[in-house]
């Protein structure tokens, strides 16, 4: 019998046959090494485009011996310190032929010249360099929070970036217009389209109003900028909302830049399907959610992804294994191989149905743009707080919706009844960063600085930061100083000299609203407050680089509208000053958010400095994805109450925090009314006034 081959639809290189779109997995952890590794394996098993996960010092601008960097080290993905490190990175790995995405934003400029660097090194042509650098900050100031610099300066830094490549690396996408994050933060299908295309605004206007480009070069920067959204479970909504994103984008492009060439006008994106619906109870239902999600942004001929990553089943729970995601690119083969989905047009095109609700995503987002428009722009809209408050209040709607169950979530509020899941069973169902690879990154760059010529490094930095006074283009200085072995921290404090930092709005205000609802949790915190004679109050901190910030904002609004007095003042605290925001406020109780997997180095330090200024009565609540083992290290270090993904209902939470501050008052007493060792007191143990 002649035929297909078992696995290969016959169908599958026939004539006329779309091309599939490029598989990635994001990908990287605990060191280069390890990360090239399964860069190498992932692309042997049939992936054919690189996304890397780089770590949260990498992503801010520290070296891994940065106060800051302590417990973030090779967490979230890999740590890269200077060229060294990106030479093992991609060690074996052509990049002239290799097409690489690199979430990167605030730092993007800095490790794109290291590519670069390498690609010198490996002979590679700059003109063949293919992939995408994200370099979206204005959604790292509303959703994901590893911005740096002020507004202006980050502009001008995404401008360099996008008329370099457009001069020297034409395959390059400068920056992805990034509605990913949006989304997760709680966008509304309308906000995630107005806010994504008023950000690509904001950069073609900077790039316009510049004066460093003619017509011909503007329309080249337009043509190479793309888009990376996320598709979440509303599969007809969100296919919609690509074909809506796809015709604004043609409307913006030819109405306010008047482009006339199609190919620059073409609506080019990559997806991560949607991480905000994983669940941690029953998480095997992920694998459903996710091809579901994948297919909104497949099956759309005329609004096809270019480029698909996918999530693995298990992320809800911690770092995925090398098995999971493999899962996940077998899921993309699958449906691109196996199926007829590439033989065919666009089998939407003449719906009514699909007609009228693309038609009415558009002119909402329409409305909403030209709100932003009139507002001043994108930029303004982040500094007066305008759109990270709305993003705020539509995740506040969401959870609401989901504690009030008229929103299902198959496992998490309704059909919670469950089997034990065998693919959760055992030691190893979750990756885990070993403590050493701190250590080690710590050391091995304190030798690599040892062993440089310091000359080179320190004319190469001087030249940085003569270029960044200047006004002069970037990224040919930093290409110098990867070339000379400065670090990333180097690079990234030299800027922060010249540019200074920011903290952006943190979207909890007394403007911000929330859904109105009789709360029984409400009478607890009255009866709370009526014991202690005062205001329950409550600091909510974020630890380290972590900037994924939803937890924190929903719990801070939640205490807030059930009567507690709340200080939350956004993300990248240390320790101290956590603690120094506990004895200033006269805290009851701190909850510490933590999503980075650095849990238990940074909730050991907020422990042994409240010990050290005598705040130890303080309770210390914890939330994040935290695995079980490490959820009994926390509490054997003193933490009254861990909630991870699966505590969704914040009211609960809110009891829990309560019940929290009682049983701490109840302890104090107990402790006062005890007598020394060898000591009796009089008439029994007595009792002690609360010390509130």
């Amino acid at each position: 019998m002649t035929g297909a081959k078992a696995g290969q639809a016959p169908h599958s290189s026939a004539p006329g046959r779309d091309k599939p779109w490029i598989f990635r997995t994001y990908a990287g952890h605990s060191t280069a090494a390890e990360s090239n590794k399964l860069y190498r394996s992932n692309l042997a098993k049939g992936q054919t485009g690189l996304s890397v996960a780089f770590d949260l010092p990498t992503q801010t601008g520290y070296d891994p011996d940065h106060e800051l960097a302590r417990g973030e080290v090779g967490k979230v993905g890999v740590p890269i310190s200077h060229i060294g490190d990106m030479r093992a990175l991609f060690a074996d790995i052509p990049l002239a032929t290799m097409n690489t995405s690199m979430t990167i934003n605030a730092t993007a400029a800095w490790l794109l010249a290291l590519y670069i660097a390498v690609a010198d090194e490996q002979g590679a042509p700059r003109t063949a360099l293919t992939g995408t650098t994200q370099n979206d900050i204005i959604k790292e100031y509303l959703s994901r929070g590893t911005y740096v610099f002020p507004p202006a300066p980050s502009m001008r830094l995404i401008k360099d970036v996008a008329l370099f490549t457009t001069r020297e690396l034409p395959k390059w996408n400068p920056m992805n217009v990034c509605s990913y994050h949006l989304q997760e933060a709680g966008a509304t299908p309308v906000q995630e389209l107005s806010y994504a295309l008023a950000t690509a605004i904001a950069v073609l206007d900077t790039v316009k109003a510049s004066g460093e480009v003619d017509e011909a070069t503007f329309g080249e920067v337009v043509g190479r900028i793309s888009f990376f959204v996320n598709a979440g479970l509303r599969f007809i909504t969100e296919m919609c909302k690509m074909r809506a994103f796809a015709e604004l984008w043609d409307e913006i492009c030819t109405e306010r830049y008047g482009i006339t060439n199609p190919k620059q006008k073409l609506f080019r994106y990559g997806v991560q399907v949607n991480s905000l619906g994983l669940t941690e109870p029953q998480p095997e239902n992920n694998v459903y959610r996710i091809l579901i999600e994948m297919l909104a942004v497949v099956l759309s001929k005329n609004a096809r992804a270019r480029a698909v990553q996918l999530p693995a089943w298990n992320e809800a729970l911690g770092l995925p294994r090398a098995w999971d995601q493999q899962w996940s690119i077998r899921m993309q083969q699958i449906v691109a191989y196996e199926t007829d989905l590439l033989d065919y047009g666009d089998i939407f095109d003449g719906s009514a149905e699909v007609t009228r609700k693309v038609e009415e995503l558009k002119a909402a987002a329409r409305a909403e743009l030209a709100r932003i428009d009139a507002m001043g722009g994108a930029i303004v809209a982040v500094e007066n707080g305008t759109m990270k408050r709305a993003l705020v209040e539509s995740n506040a709607e969401r959870l609401t919706a989901i504690e009030a169950g008229t929103l299902t979530v198959v496992g998490v509020n309704r059909w919670t009844e469950t089997e034990p899941s065998p693919l959760t069973a055992g030691e190893g169902a979750i990756l885990t960063v070993p403590e050493t690879v701190e250590m080690e990154a710590v050391a091995r760059i304190k030798e690599w600085r040892s062993k440089r010529d310091q000359a080179a490094a320190d004319t190469a930095l001087a030249e940085l930061a003569a270029a960044a006074r200047e006004g002069r283009n970037v990224m040919e200085p930093s290409i110098a100083c990867a070339k000379a072995g400065v670090t990333t921290g180097e690079w990234g404090e030299t800027l922060r000299d010249i540019f200074g930092q920011y903290r952006a709005p943190t979207g909890v205000t007394v403007e911000t609203k929330s859904p109105e609802m009789e709360r029984e949790v409400r009478l607890l915190v009255a009866d709370l407050a009526a014991r202690i004679g005062e205001t329950p109050r409550l600091v909510v901190g974020k630890p380290g680089l972590d900037g994924h910030s939803n937890g924190a904002e929903q719990v801070a609004l939640r205490a807030r509208d059930v009567g507690m007095d709340v200080t939350y003042d956004g993300i990248r605290q240390t320790p101290g000053e956590i603690v120094a925001k506990a004895r200033e406020t006269n805290a009851h109780v701190i909850g510490l958010s933590i999503l980075s997997g650095s849990h238990v180095p940074l909730v050991r330090e907020v422990k042994a400095r409240l010990r050290l200024e005598g705040l130890d009565h303080i309770p210390v609540v914890v939330g994040g994805i935290v695995p079980p083992e490490d959820e009994l290290v926390l509490k054997n270090i003193g933490v009254a109450a861990v909630y991870t993904p699966k505590d969704y209902e914040l009211d609960q939470v809110m009891k829990g925090i309560v019940q929290v501050v009682h049983r701490s008052i109840d302890n104090h007493r107990a402790a006062a009314a005890e007598p020394p060792a060898g000591e009796r007191r009089p008439g029994g143990a007595g009792r002690a006034a609360s010390r509130g």
